[in-house]
Parts: C-alpha cells; sequence; structure tokens
C-alpha cells in the first residue's frame, strides 16, 4: 500500500442499492457460517447488484406509466376545448387547445428518453443512456418557450384586434377544464419525476402548469367579455403571460443545471459524512457526483493507513460503498480511490504533481 492503491466498486456488478435508506447494518445480511447458511446464500442471496437493476427498471416504468397517464388525461383535455373554441368562435380559447395539444406531444420524445435510457452501456457509450432524458428536458423547455410566445401573440392580436365570442360561460368552463385536466397532470409528472429523479419529467409537469395558467386567463377573459370589457381579456392574457415565463425560467435552471452535473451541495455533505463514519478511513479528499438519467453516480477518493494490506484496504472501500449505496437514495454506483494516510514527508503522489486539478494534486 505504501505506493498508494485505486479501489475502483461499480455498484451495477455487485452492489447495487440506491433508493431509500434501508435502515439495517452490513451485518444483517450474513446468511450464517457452516453448510446451512451456504444453502441460505444459495436460495437468498444478497445481490445488491440485482436490487440495483430492479430499482431502475422500476423507475423506468413509472416514468413512462406517468407520460402516458398525463397524455391520456390531456389528450381528453384538450379535445373538450377545441369542441367548445369551434363551437364558440373563441380564439383564446383555440390558443389555449392548441398549447395542451402541443404539452400532449412531449410526451414522445419523454417517453423516447426513457426507453432509450433503459438500455445497457456500450464500448462507445460507457455511461449509458440515461442523458437521453437531458435531450429531452432541453426539448421540453422548447416546447414551453413555444407555447409561451403563441401566448403573447394570441394576447396581444386580440388586444389590437378584439373579437366577438359567443357562448362566454361555456367558454369559462372549458377554460376550467383545461387549467384543471393541466394542474392535475402537473402535480402527478412533477411529483413522479422528483420521486425517480428525473428532471425532464419534473420540466414536463412544469410546462403543463403554464398551460393551466394560459387556461385561467382564457376564463378571467370570458368573465370580462360577458361583463362588457372585452379589452380585459388579452390584458389578463398578458398578465398570464408573464407568469408563465417565469415558470419557464425556473425549468431552464432545472435543466440547465442538470446538463452542468449540478448537485445540491446537501448531498455532497451526506456522502462526506457517511464516509467520515468508515472504520479505517482517515479523510475524504474528491467526492464528485453526477445525474445520469435519474440516477447517481459517484467519484470518490479516500485515505487509510499507509501499513494496510492491499486486502484490507479493499475491504474498507468495499464497506463505504455499502454504507454509500444503502444510505443515499438515488446513488447507483460509486467509484472509490484509496490512497495511503500522508504524513511528514510521505508523498505518495508526487509524481501526478502538475498532472491533476488542484483538489486532486494533494
Amino acid at each position: 500500500m505504501d505506493d498508494g492503491q485505486g479501489h475502483h466498486h461499480e455498484g451495477d456488478d455487485h452492489h447495487g442499492h440506491g433508493g431509500d435508506a434501508h435502515g439495517h447494518s452490513h451485518e444483517a445480511h450474513g446468511h450464517g457460517g457452516g453448510i446451512g447458511g451456504i444453502l441460505r446464500g444459495m436460495f437468498h442471496p444478497h445481490s445488491h447488484g440485482a436490487a440495483s437493476a430492479d430499482r431502475a427498471l422500476e423507475s423506468t416504468a413509472e416514468g413512462i406509466r406517468a407520460v402516458f397517464v398525463s397524455l391520456a388525461g390531456l389528450a381528453v383535455t384538450a379535445a373538450v376545448e377545441l369542441l367548445v373554441s369551434l363551437l364558440t368562435g373563441s380564439v383564446a380559447l383555440l390558443a389555449d387547445t392548441v398549447h395542451n395539444f402541443a404539452d400532449a406531444l412531449t410526451a414522445v420524445p419523454l417517453a423516447l428518453a426513457f426507453r432509450m435510457g433503459s438500455r445497457p452501456p456500450t464500448r462507445r457509450y460507457t455511461y449509458g443512456f440515461g442523458r437521453a432524458e437531458d435531450l429531452a428536458g432541453i426539448s421540453i423547455v422548447g416546447f414551453m418557450a413555444a407555447s409561451t410566445a403563441v401566448a403573447a401573440y394570441e394576447s396581444v392580436h386580440r388586444l389590437l384586434h378584439p373579437s366577438a365570442v359567443h357562448g362566454t360561460p361555456w367558454v369559462a368552463v372549458a377554460g376550467l377544464v383545461g387549467f384543471a385536466g393541466n394542474e392535475l397532470v402537473a402535480v402527478y409528472r412533477v411529483r413522479v419525476g422528483r420521486r425517480i429523479g428525473s428532471a425532464a419529467l419534473v420540466a414536463d409537469g412544469l410546462h403543463a402548469r403554464t398551460d393551466g395558467l394560459t387556461s385561467l386567463a382564457v376564463v378571467a377573459g370570458a368573465i370580462a367579455v360577458g361583463a362588457g370589457a372585452p379589452r380585459a381579456d388579452p390584458i389578463v392574457g398578458l398578465v398570464i403571460t408573464v407568469l408563465v415565463v417565469v415558470v419557464l425560467l425556473g425549468a431552464i435552471r432545472q435543466v440547465y443545471r442538470r446538463l452542468m452535473d449540478s448537485v445540491d451541495p446537501e448531498l455532497v455533505d451526506e456522502v462526506e459524512g457517511v464516509l467520515r463514519a468508515v472504520p479505517g478511513i482517515d479523510g475524504v479528499q474528491v467526492v464528485r457526483i453526477r445525474w445520469v438519467g435519474h440516477e447517481l453516480r459517484a467519484e470518490i477518493e479516500v485515505s487509510s493507513d499507509s501499513g494496510l494490506s492491499l486486502v484490507e484496504a479493499h475491504a474498507i472501500a468495499t464497506e463505504a460503498h455499502h454504507r454509500l449505496l444503502h444510505e443515499v437514495p438515488r446513488l447507483a454506483s460509486a467509484v472509490i480511490h484509496t490512497s495511503p494516510t500522508e504524513t511528514g514527508s510521505d508523498r505518495y503522489h508526487d509524481a501526478l504533481m502538475g498532472h491533476l486539478p488542484e483538489d486532486q494534486g494533494r
């Protein structure tokens, strides 16, 4: 160990817990000694890799289900609005219908992203295809921006060129249906997206919320038109458009952070706390965490006593990895590099000085 060892532990090989903390110790997984313990291990193996694969598949399946359930809900909502808009001649309601159909169409890239993300890694795409969700997030933000632009254009156009609307009570009812449908879909998408760690699905939920706000504008406009103030409709539409822009900026920020491998600093603190609690780890030098799809992957550097054997150092790193997989939600794998603790004149990384970033060139 005097020259430093790097121990790489890939969670997909044999340690694959993520999700919620399990709340039990490493010893609890033992099957006991002797022949009985061996037999129990054969029929009830404790395989972290299988657990990780199953969890990943469940998350992907849940994401795809959320996409298609919300697609069905938005299709019904848009159909109701389309029918009423054709009967009443409401341009605002027709524009809102277009928004809802556009929102429903975002299900296509998102579903494709979930499908692609479930494919195994290849020699070319060694991290797998989870980043497809980030690409879907970009397209969803594009849809949101386009819908916002359409809403702004329609509001300005109606302000400059007012048009008569017939059956304003029905327009208001259709607008309420549009708001309710979009808000239900938004809550569902955001909840599932946060549960499985999908920024794209959360962004899609925010998109549905923006369309719900435009539906409210239709309701307010219909009420105002019925009260004899036709120009109030486009004015309310412009106000709602401003609120939509605020939601859009939030979605852009979220997708940007995911593309830039941003994570909550509290997550880094949590990982460091788990590592420091592992017996045999003297220090934590580097912790890097990134999202790949809706799973977390980590690269970690720790130090241990230079007098340890390779087997002992490996056992410490394995225990650290095991604890991380149990205690850090959504963590799929971690690569842990163990170095000997440097004391006094001992410098085990001198040969790498000038080649590594500042946080590694100790």
